[in-house]
């Protein structure tokens, strides 16, 4: 196993984890993403769903398509046009893969397309708009990468649908093993993720009322604190779980949940990682089909090489994309 070592300067797991979306990073990202051309599309996610994506071509041009496409996931909150999201896909392209970016429900710019809010049990819808986008677009090779939530999104999508999109391989950096003990990190865990991802939903939400003023929850937010009061008003009211561990543990894969997967796959997940704790790994019953790689150092999906923004997980998960087409199962 390869095994990621950044400079003592970058080895402290909080600056690992927020320089994944911030600092060297994104600048890097927006240098990136003026000189890609990405074509925007809107894919069918049944039930009359809609999801966005971007469309990246290795050739600079989608009118000449390759044969090789990954499709990338980000993580909570996150969006196609996450820092981590952009630097990925200009790796990819580099290396002659073709990307398709695809935002979930309320994520990025789409707060307008669907009445209902995003949880996370819609792995089907994403499933269905990435085979909405392979009717219409035919790649020999189809890959699929997900970062922290977009992980766990990518491991299920792997085992419920992969032979149905003709996946060939997965890679998930870092996903939430169980999700109620990530929760539990997040909130005992330094101040800083705490208030990231409860500004992030809670401006989410403030942003899909504006779209829906019908949804009425404008009193909650107003009152609501934290993590723990977003949860427990809207669980409750917007999935079909009366409980805020039940619906955790929904998407979970722990235990048998990944025993039918029948795509490779590799988890690469960081004993240093301070919201998705390492110990949960123990718990998978995973297919023989899933490897499990765990890295000494890398914060949560950071894996930051350099002060230039440099990531080592990008040109890691290259070169198992390129093993994997080579040697498939």
């Amino acid at each position: 196993m390869k095994i990621f070592s950044p400079p003592r300067s970058l080895r402290h797991p909080h600056l690992q984890s927020i320089f994944n979306s911030k600092g060297p990073r994104e600048l890097r990202a927006k240098k990136l993403l003026a000189g890609m051309h990405s074509q925007p599309l809107t894919l069918k996610a049944g039930d009359g769903a809609r999801l966005l994506a971007e469309w990246d071509c290795a050739s600079g041009s989608c009118q000449q398509p390759g044969d090789k496409l990954v499709v990338l996931l980000h993580g909570w909150e996150g969006s196609s046009g996450s820092s981590y999201s952009v630097t990925t896909a200009a790796t990819f392209l580099a290396a002659g893969f073709d990307v398709l970016r695809v935002n979930f429900r309320d994520h990025g710019d789409s707060h307008h397309l669907n009445a209902g809010l995003f949880n996370t049990e819609r792995h089907d819808e994403v499933a269905a708009a990435i085979g909405d986008f392979l009717q219409h677009h035919r790649y020999p090779s189809v890959v699929m990468a997900g970062y922290s939530m977009g992980g766990n999104f990518t491991l299920r999508i792997a085992a419920d649908f992969g032979p149905q999109l003709g996946l060939k391989y997965a890679v998930a950096v870092c996903p939430p093993t169980d999700p109620f003990n990530s929760m539990q990190a997040i909130n005992t865990g330094s101040f800083i993720y705490r208030q990231y991802f409860y500004r992030k939903w809670r401006k989410s939400l403030h942003k899909k009322l504006r779209h829906w003023p019908e949804l009425d929850y404008a009193e909650i937010l107003a009152s609501a604190r934290n993590l723990d009061d977003l949860n427990e008003y809207f669980i409750p009211r917007f999935t079909r779980f009366e409980r805020v561990r039940d619906y955790f543990a929904s998407y979970a894969i722990t235990g048998e949940r990944l025993a039918q997967l029948a795509v490779p796959a590799k988890l690469i997940a960081t004993e240093d990682d301070p919201v998705i704790p390492i110990e949960d790994l123990q718990h998978i019953n995973g297919s023989a089909l899933l490897d499990i790689e765990r890295q000494p150092h890398g914060g949560h999906c950071g894996f930051i090489a350099n002060w230039r923004g440099e990531t080592w997980i990008e040109q890691r998960m290259v070169e198992l994309f390129n093993d994997g087409l080579r040697h498939p199962h």
